[in-house]
């Protein structure tokens, strides 16, 4: 029997409007493909924090609708819902939960679970706790609205992101109610904690004990939600086929469905202005990089290739250890194959730190006077060359320009360069760290002596927090700083998806990336995708740890070793590619899985 229905969309998500990580990105770029399908019949659900939906949230008058009767319902027992639209391309509908208008009933809200899914909830956490009283919020919401909704007009899907979300996601399907309950894990709680902490994690999957496990690490709530809701919502998806191993192994249950992500590609999109903005940025970092270097050695900018990685510092699931092996080995051959070019490798990852250190600062204070004085001496100069061509015109010799220049600014000049001057090995790390002598970044560095010596041709910058544009060492937002960096280097070994190698092809910026990692393997098996495209995908499956690395120095080698119109042509390639990616294309996964919901539904 043809299903004539409408479709209704929910996204249940914590990082809706709350902008934490990966999930954020997801439910904010797939947004506007959402709102094109679905237009008012899509909303996100989110947890409400002022802070954050200050800037992304606006309230509207609420409708006279199934969601608007919901809404005020929940106004009558006291509970703090806010109903507006996100801030976004595709304006969509919002309706967020403000977990602390319900945490007086906490106790009762986790014994009723407990009870219910023999899960103890004994647990002091206040990310947890918020967790708990948003689901509880809107597990009244859907129920209220099911009672308004005329199901015989309209499917109802609820699509709920990650464990965070999914509290009470069995609650709700155990009240037999006729939503389509999709759940997407984005990467298995447990997962990330084994893979960690296990070199053989992908070997032993298929013979861990979960639960065992999961008490190990005291997750055992976290994993018991996700588990149970994995076993009970009607379709179950998560973003790669890689992670589709953990969800069979680690929840129990093989995913229904793969939902591979995109990005808004167009917000990216500069494909007249590629190599301009390329330049621009570049430029700026050049700056930060002869404040930080040339005041203990010089080298040829314009021989220097910038690479960066950045991410959550997960040491070995994003890489840092290989890609740090890797650095380590390339700086070998290209210094026995004499090579004049410089590599300065850039990690950006947020990490606990008191301060910029003093010294980086006033390095770069001091390259700053130094550019004013030579402006002054410059305008200086401009302006007596010029009354002098000016008075003498039957003398066309130019004059001894030093004797254009005021003794005042051949002191400062000189002293200026006097303080420039340093003795001191520019420093590897930007900030003063609160765990410098346990940082597993540092301690690598300096195990294997790669500490910006004035011989070495591959430099270090650790930079352990956010670029930003009032950042005093970069004055550019991450955007253009991935700009202006000529490759991005993200071999990770636990990454279910992977955001930054798209995020840099978007920015025509070239990537490495590895085949554990979602976006990879997506890359390899779907996509024609090549070095040509300003893609390779290093081997983590059938290679070793230090086969791996080699094939990675290999691969940077012949980067660094290449012609800047190859590098042209790579990152205008790049940005094309990235095309593969846009929501517009990728949206169809989705849509395939809201409808295997509803026929699987209708067929009960």
């Amino acid at each position: 029997m043809q299903n004539n229905k409408t479709t209704f969309l929910f996204e249940a998500a914590w990082e809706a409007c709350n902008k934490l990580g990966g999930i954020y990105t997801v439910i904010r770029s797939k947004a506007p493909a959402a709102t094109k399908r679905y237009g008012a019949n899509y909303a996100v659900v989110g947890p409400y924090f002022a802070d954050k939906a200050e800037a992304e949230f606006e309230h509207v008058e609420l409708p006279d609708s199934p969601i608007g009767k919901a809404v005020k319902y929940m106004w009558d027992l006291g509970l703090e819902v806010h109903y507006g639209t996100w801030l976004i391309s595709g304006r969509p509908t919002a309706i967020l939960f403000n977990p602390n208008s319900i945490k007086h009933q906490l106790n009762e809200i986790k014994g009723k679970i407990s009870n219910n899914y023999g899960i103890n909830l004994d647990y002091a956490d206040e990310l947890f706790d918020d967790v708990v009283a948003f689901g509880e919020l809107t597990d009244v919401f859907f129920k209220k609205v099911a009672e308004y909704q005329e199901w015989e007009k309209q499917d109802m899907i609820i699509h709920y992101h990650e464990w965070m979300a999914v509290s009470h996601l069995s609650e709700l399907k155990n009240a037999n109610l006729p939503y389509k309950v999709i759940f997407t894990t984005h990467a298995t709680i447990l997962g990330r904690y084994l893979a960690m902490n296990d070199s053989g994690f992908y070997q032993h999957l298929p013979f861990y004990d979960w639960h065992k496990e999961a008490s190990h690490f005291n997750i055992l709530p976290q994993v018991s939600f996700e588990r149970i809701a994995a076993q009970n919502c009607d379709i179950l998806t998560t973003v790669s086929s890689i992670t589709g191993r953990e969800c069979t192994h680690l929840l129990g249950r093989t995913p229904d469905s793969i939902l591979p992500n995109g990005l808004n590609i167009e917000r990216f999109k500069a494909t007249h202005k590629i190599e301009t903005l390329h330049t621009e940025s570049k430029e700026k970092i050049h700056r930060f990089t002869m404040g930080h270097f040339f005041h203990n050695y010089s080298f040829d900018l314009s021989k220097t290739i910038y690479l960066f990685t950045s991410g959550r510092y997960e040491y070995k699931n994003k890489g840092y250890d290989l890609t740090l092996e890797a650095m380590a080995r390339l700086n070998h051959m290209l210094k026995e194959s004499g090579s004049d070019k410089t590599v300065v490798l850039f990690i950006i990852s947020k990490r606990p730190q008191h301060s910029i250190n003093p010294d980086v600062l006033q390095s770069r204070g001091v390259m700053e006077e130094l550019s004013k004085g030579v402006d002054s001496i410059a305008n200086d100069i401009k302006k007596k060359l010029f009354i002098e061509a000016a008075s003498n015109p039957e003398n066309p010799k130019l004059p001894e320009l030093n004797d254009l220049v005021d003794d005042y600014w051949k002191l400062r000049y000189r002293r200026a360069l006097n303080t420039w001057k340093s003795d001191r090995l520019p420093p590897v790390v930007t900030h003063n760290l609160v765990d410098d002598s346990d940082d597993e970044v540092l301690d690598f560095l300096r195990t294997s002596d790669l500490i910006n010596k004035k011989e070495d041709r591959v430099k270090i910058i650790y930079h352990p927090d956010f670029i930003s544009e009032s950042n005093p060492l970069f004055g550019m937002d991450y955007d253009q700083f991935i700009r202006g960096c000529h490759l991005g280097v993200f071999p990770s070994y636990y990454e279910p998806w992977g955001y930054t190698p798209l995020e840099a092809l978007a920015s025509a910026i070239p990537a490495l990336t590895s085949n554990l990692a979602g976006f990879g393997d997506y890359v390899f098996n779907e996509t024609n995708g090549s070095k040509d495209d300003g893609i390779q995908v290093i081997d983590r499956i059938f290679k070793s740890y230090h086969e791996s690395a080699d094939q990675m120095a290999e691969m940077l080698y012949d980067f660094v070793s290449s012609t800047p119109f190859d590098r042209i042509n790579q990152r205008n390639r790049a940005e094309r590619f990235s095309d593969h990616f846009d929501w517009e294309k990728l949206f169809s996964y989705y849509e395939r899985a809201y409808n295997l919901a509803t026929e699987k539904t209708h067929k009960k």
